[in-house]
């Protein structure tokens, strides 16, 4: 792990920065939208616009790069998003913020394309595991220490959109002054949506629905906690809580996920999460009941990412695992885009505790749903080793390297 770290260390520092970054806006303007007074519905479309952003930067991003390079990619898209992030506070606007995180979401979707196909070269056959380990940790490690940023200053003022603007800044001095050259970039065939539909309806329905669950932890549970009435002390624990518990249980879960059915841990994580995101609902429960909430709903939402990933593999030749991974990714961004414009409905409509039950609902449809796939088909040709540990916010090109490190691994 240490030789792994030393040979890509740059990479990795420039990714925390990035994480630390992009974990600081998200939930600041959670907090500062509920200062300017922002509607539940007008911040639920600010969160929104980044997903749309996000999506679209996976499409358009990869051709970029094979336009004009990886470098003008980072850089262009860096010292843009450093700009949006000081702009937030100089206009003060859920219009303007709207049109803002799609530039946002737009900008970090191609850097991280980037940063990852050069984290990608910079692996080998024999190092690609311990380098994927080590690139989750650090995504989850960030956005983690970015809640603990918020409470350095006052969020009516500047300064904390001055933080996340010079970490991104920084987050291009370590990778552009790396000595790893520009890799090769190749284009990854998308297969059909009715193809992928037809090999894993429930794959496809449940990254789906996967999306509407992360975007709302990602970018409704600053909102929330703003009107749950939570300090922003505790509002950055809560937060810091959700990727917590993703860090912690994806390996035991992907323990399991090679040793036993697939669709049996998907059922049990999925109504694991229906019961625990309940608690909230129905209950008026102490903080600290809370933070256990959050730490099992993104320790049973993160992991179900990787899983879901695995079980559609499981049907497909190692030819067609990237392109179905791509067409999954594309599936989760449109489940995304809606999951805060809902949320912030349900939340006007009920409260605070619209927060949870939307993502209940969600977690208890792709239940429902699965168990109804179970007596359609089979149990699944399960295929011991193919469980790839991928973050939701990795590009589909972490994740097919992750393809490749497992197939490796098992032949």
């Amino acid at each position: 792990m240490l030789k792994v770290l030393g040979s890509t260390w740059a990479l990795l520092l420039g990714i925390l920065l990035l994480m630390l970054g992009n974990g600081m806006q998200g939930t600041l303007l959670g907090i500062r939208g509920a200062i300017e007074n922002f509607s539940t519905t007008q911040m639920s479309i600010v969160m929104s616009a980044y997903f749309l952003g996000f999506l679209f930067g996976s499409q358009l991003a990869p051709e970029m790069i094979r336009r004009v390079g990886h470098v003008r990619v980072f850089a262009a898209l860096g010292s843009l998003i450093s700009a949006v992030l000081i702009l937030y506070a100089a206009a003060p606007h859920w219009i303007a913020w709207s049109l803002m995180r799609v530039l946002i979401g737009f900008s970090f979707s191609g850097v991280y394309i980037t940063a990852e196909s050069w984290l990608n070269n910079a692996s080998t056959n024999e190092n690609r595991g311990q380098a994927l380990s080590l690139y989750l940790i650090v995504q989850m490690l960030g956005i983690v220490l970015a809640q603990l940023l918020l409470n350095v200053a006052d969020p009516s003022g500047y300064i904390l959109f001055v933080i996340p603007s010079i970490l991104v800044s920084l987050a291009f001095t370590p990778i552009l002054l790396s000595i790893s050259p520009a890799p090769a970039f190749d284009s990854i065939r998308r297969m059909s949506f009715r193809t992928l539909y037809e090999t894993s309806p429930l794959g496809c329905v449940g990254m789906f629905l996967l999306g509407g669950i992360f975007s709302a932890q990602f970018g409704m549970a600053a909102i929330w906690a703003t009107q749950a009435q939570l300090n922003v002390r505790d509002l950055s624990i809560f937060v810091a809580s959700i990727y917590v518990g993703g860090l912690i249980l994806q390996f035991p879960i992907g323990w399991l996920s090679d040793r036993m059915d697939r669709r049996t841990l998907i059922l049990s994580l999925s109504i694991a999460g229906t019961l625990v995101l309940i608690i909230p609902v129905m209950f008026d429960p102490p903080f600290v009941i809370l933070l256990i909430v959050g730490a099992l709903m993104g320790g049973f939402s993160n992991p179900l990412y990787s899983l879901l990933l695995a079980y559609v593999n499981d049907y497909l030749d190692h030819s067609d695992m990237a392109s179905a991974s791509a067409g999954l990714m594309f599936i989760n961004g449109l489940g995304a885009i809606s999951g805060p414009i809902i949320t912030g409905w349900m939340m006007g409509l009920i409260g605070p505790s619209g927060f949870f039950l939307f993502m209940a609902l969600l977690f208890f449809a792709l239940f429902a749903y699965g168990l109804w796939r179970m007596i359609q088909r089979p149990s699944t040709p399960h295929v011991s080793g193919s469980y790839t540990t991928v973050s939701p916010t990795s590009s589909v090109y972490t994740v097919e390297a992750a393809i490749e490190f497992n197939e490796d691994e098992t032949s």
